[in-house]
């Protein structure tokens, strides 16, 4: 079980680790060893998610979600797999958290009177400027 919030927990057997060869420079460690891990969760399939949680995924995971909702992570920081396979999973959890916070609703707001008048006002001096500006009045 891994605690995301205090009211969802995910099941270990929801999360696939797959290891995988590291990219980048290392020699000849980093052609024979597979110490990078892929993680995949299928957070469309998942009971653990609730489903307002489940909506905001899409928009914060973003190019780490598939089109079928699987989220893929790829872990290749360290260079020994249990600290990549306990990255990838911290940060699954972090991105769960971040889509299980709702946002408060926006209240619309109306202008106060006095926001009102000063903007009444600037358009008053505004318009007699650029009356000022013209031909003068023909006697």
């Amino acid at each position: 079980m891994i605690e995301v919030t205090p009211t969802i927990a995910l099941e270990e057997g929801e999360i696939e680790m797959v290891p995988i060869r590291a990219s980048g420079p290392g020699g000849q460690n980093v052609n024979k060893v597979s110490s990078a891990v892929q993680l995949r969760f299928d957070a469309a399939g998942s009971p653990s998610l609730p489903d307002p949680v489940k909506a905001r995924l899409p928009a914060i995971a973003g190019s780490r979600m598939t089109k079928e909702g699987v989220i893929v992570i790829t872990a290749q920081v360290y260079r020994d797999q249990e600290r990549n396979r306990a990255d990838a999973i911290a940060r699954l959890v972090d991105l769960i958290r971040r889509a299980a916070y709702r946002p408060p609703p926006r209240r619309p707001t109306r202008p106060t009177l006095a926001s009102k008048r000063r903007r009444l006002d600037g358009k008053t001096k505004h318009a007699r400027t650029k009356s000022l500006r013209g031909k003068p009045p023909a006697d």
